[in-house]
């Protein structure tokens, strides 16, 4: 696209995508007293894609609520992916609705105007003039952004602002200017920058500008008090739990990173990668729950859009079957009969399922061993699952946990020591991705059952008054659960059996003090905190030997 074409109103070409007529007709009469005649019309997702491939627009006009077969968010993000739609595009979305979740969504994509219906013709004529002058006016700064030379943005920005002619554009202009310092990690710079632009300026993206760059140089005690202002903001509170997530990441502080990135998402759910983000922090905490509940958000968000793969599909199967593992209830089972259903409608639905074979395969192999039908999980992982590692990881890491619950942990190290090599290869791989590879090889190695498995193991040996054995069973459990709060229950139960047996040792004490202040953290039901209540009475005088042991 060329500068020139943003002047001559006839040779625009635009792009409305909106499947209601009225919207059509209403746009193409506003357009045609502009002068803009060249214009095409798309009722869903599916049209638009099509003339996109056709055509290079320099205006494209979507709506939010195009239902048909993807929502205008989806759209987008997939012709910003296919290159149909860049920064010197004029784009602007439509939409009845202006709710936080929805406005905060499409905020993200970066549009150069939002119009909320019914739209008046007037107010079209009367805007659309103005977002083409802007990107007229800008054009070259743009240019260089979408070629990522954010250096020559920054020096044709420094240009521009010193252009009398200008001054209504400086606010655009210092933007974008933040922005690419930010891009070239001019951390201090971009620090001095946005403190001075404070001082006449208390727009949200100025105060957003200026914790990132706060918080890449590990400067977070300056702006603890703005930070508490800025999430109570409805306009940047999104935006800085999204920053805070990933300055944690950063220190490697997963679980406040995983607090974090779970109010982004809440906000603004439709991001597929922030999903993405959510699932690998939930695995990495070992919250099993919270894997499942990314998963089938990611499969929801995506559903008809370029994200859209049975991959989506198998990873909610997948983590179905992690939680599922973690239970000893009818939860368990109602989760396990869902599991059941999902995998053939994968099948079934899928045309290109076949391609996915052997990860169904193991997914079948781990719904019978969840079941307790091992024999018949073996001869289907014999039959049909080989040794050999894949090209996706997450198909590793399953085909891995499939070997090491048949108890095969040869065949389950083979496959980690390939995914660890994967994993250091990847530069794409995240920080959060390669520490749960390092977490889960680890504790493959070390714990060599499901939590399920160690629960009934734990009551087996409990019954047979083998209580070491069951504490043992228990604090491994607990390990790969720990945010299952019946285990610590079940701890204090074997620990006061023990001590009226036998008394405990310094460290079994420290454990039964441990337990008491994990359950302290976890809503409990009116007869958990009376079972814990009674258990605390019983080991009173232990607890109080340990807080003074520790003091």
């Amino acid at each position: 696209m060329d500068k020139a074409d943003l002047s001559n109103l006839d040779a625009l070409k635009v792009l409305i995508v909106d499947d209601q007529y009225l919207v059509h007709n209403l746009l193409k009469e506003a357009f045609d007293e502009l002068g803009i005649r060249q214009i095409k019309y798309a009722e869903n997702a599916y049209y638009a894609l099509r003339l996109c491939e056709q055509h290079r627009f320099h205006i494209v006009i979507c709506a939010f609520n195009v239902k048909s077969d993807k929502d205008g968010f989806h759209l987008l993000e997939e012709m910003k992916f296919k290159g149909y739609v860049s920064k010197r595009t004029v784009l602007i979305f439509l939409s009845a609705e202006t709710d936080e979740s929805l406005v905060n969504s499409i905020v993200e994509l970066q549009p150069d105007d939002f119009w909320v219906k019914p739209l008046d013709r007037g107010r079209v004529k009367l805007r659309l003039p103005q977002v083409l002058n802007i990107k007229r006016t800008l054009f070259d700064v743009y240019e260089a952004i979408d070629v990522k030379n954010y250096s020559k943005a920054i020096y044709l920005v420094e240009r521009h602002l010193l252009n009398p002619k200008l001054v209504r554009f400086h606010l655009q202009l210092q933007r974008m200017k933040g922005e690419a310092l930010l891009k070239l990690q001019e951390y201090e710079e971009a620090e001095r920058f946005y403190v001075a632009l404070m001082q006449k300026h208390q727009m949200s993206w100025v105060h957003l500008g200026y914790v990132n760059a706060l918080l890449k140089q590990d400067k977070m005690a300056q702006i603890e008090a703005l930070l508490s202002e800025m999430t109570d903001r409805v306009d940047t509170r999104f935006a800085t739990y999204d920053l805070l997530a990933q300055y944690y990441i950063e220190r490697q502080d997963f679980d406040r990173a995983y607090d974090e990135i779970k109010k982004a998402v809440a906000i603004a759910p439709r991001n597929i990668e922030r999903n993405k983000k959510v699932w690998d922090l939930a695995r990495l905490t070992h919250d099993f729950e919270g894997q499942y509940l990314a998963t089938q958000a990611m499969a929801k968000h995506a559903k008809n859009s370029l994200h859209d793969s049975p991959v989506l599909a198998l990873n909610v199967i997948r983590a179905g079957l992690d939680l599922a593992q973690t239970l000893n209830n009818e939860r368990s089972k109602k989760i396990l009969q869902q599991t059941d259903r999902q995998i053939q409608a994968l099948e079934k639905d899928y045309k290109d399922a076949a391609l996915f074979k052997e990860q169904l395969t193991i997914a079948k192999a781990r719904l019978l061993l969840a079941n307790d039908e091992r024999k018949k999980a073996e001869h289907l992982i014999d039959l049909h699952v080989s040794v050999r590692p894949i090209v996706s990881l997450d198909d590793n890491l399953d085909k891995a946990k499939v070997f090491h619950e048949l108890g095969r942990r040869e065949e389950a190290a083979l496959i980690m020591d390939a995914v660890k090599k994967q994993i250091s290869s990847d530069n794409l791989s995240g920080l959060v991705v390669k520490k749960y590879v390092e977490q889960e090889c680890d504790e493959q190695e070390r714990v060599h059952f499901t939590p399920k498995q160690l629960q009934n193991m734990a009551v087996e040996f409990f019954k047979k008054k083998k209580f070491s054995a069951a504490l043992s069973a228990l604090e491994q459990a607990m390990e790969l659960t720990p945010n299952n709060h019946k285990i610590p229950i079940s701890v204090l139960k074997v620990l006061v059996v023990m001590c009226d047996d036998s008394g405990l040792s310094a460290s079994q004490k420290e454990l039964a003090l441990h337990m008491v202040r994990v359950l302290e953290k976890h809503p409990l039901t009116d007869e958990e905190l009376q079972t814990v209540a009674g258990y605390k009475d019983r080991l009173s005088a232990v607890l109080a030997e340990a807080i003074l042991s520790i003091h």
